[in-house]
């Protein structure tokens, strides 16, 4: 399984972006797809994460200005990011979590995208 992410680029503050990340391959079932972020020397945490369900779960820090979504069909999570700011600065990335159901038993499934750069100018 692999993850493709786009949309990210240079923005000013108060301005948006909407990420997307695809996953492709065969005989797999994602359970939670989510949004990381990444600065240089600080480890990555979790921005926003979305279950098969439609339940979600948000950073503080992006709580209000950051809706994340998914099409189940198409095995895609989104990120719509609105009132960016300086401080939303990163390289962002995506995580499917779920099975690999081409074995037997399925083995658990974990991947990540190769990350997009998000800059927000002042």
């Amino acid at each position: 399984v692999q993850l493709q992410a786009s949309g990210g680029g240079l923005v000013q503050a108060g301005g948006s972006l909407r990420l997307s990340c695809a996953a492709s391959g065969s005989m797999f079932t994602i359970v939670t797809m989510g949004w990381y972020r990444q600065v240089p020397g600080k480890q990555r945490d979790l921005v926003a994460s979305i279950a098969s369900d439609g339940s979600s779960n948000y950073a503080d820090s992006v709580k209000g200005r950051f809706t994340v979504s998914r099409d189940n069909a198409k095995n895609t999570v989104y990120l719509q990011m609105n009132s960016l700011k300086p401080d939303d600065t990163a390289v962002y990335y995506c995580n499917a979590d779920g099975w690999n159901t081409g074995r037997d038993p399925p083995s658990k499934l974990n991947v990540w995208g190769q990350g997009t750069q998000v800059t927000v100018s002042s």
